[in-house]
């Protein structure tokens, strides 16, 4: 099983249509499973479509998926925009500044990292560095 994480804090994955695997998409998909390792580039022209991307975090080692996100977002993409896997509370604040709605964890990971480590970063616009410089 999986938690969504949001600013509100743990939930259930309401989203119930299939996500298709980039690599299986036809023109048809509405949801979109990238890979973290996808230029982004290569979905211009694709994005009207879709509903919901979710990017895949293989390890909260790789930020690449940081890049993904903001990469969507400038190219117009305003719908679901969504991390699953190995991100962890510390780098809650950089998903939402990145682009991304929400983050899918395992089980396993919101047990270790209970939803009070996840709110504690949730105010993401209010603590990033430029403000801090500004303020």
């Amino acid at each position: 099983m999986t938690v969504l994480v949001t600013d509100r804090g743990f939930g259930p994955d309401d989203w119930t249509t299939a996500i298709t695997p980039l690599a299986e998409a036809g023109t048809e998909a509405n949801a979109l499973d990238l890979p973290n390792d996808t230029n982004a580039a290569t979905l211009a022209g694709r994005l009207d479509g879709l509903e919901m991307i979710r990017v895949d975090f293989p390890s909260a080692a790789d930020g690449r998926g940081f890049s993904i996100a903001r990469q969507l977002r400038l190219m117009g993409f305003t719908g679901r925009l969504r991390a699953r896997g190995h991100v962890i509370a510390d780098q809650y604040a950089m998903a939402r500044r990145s682009g991304f709605d929400e983050v899918e964890i395992s089980d396993a990971l919101a047990t270790r990292q209970p939803e009070s480590d996840w709110l504690f970063r949730a105010d993401w616009q209010a603590h990033d560095y430029q403000a801090r410089l500004r303020g």
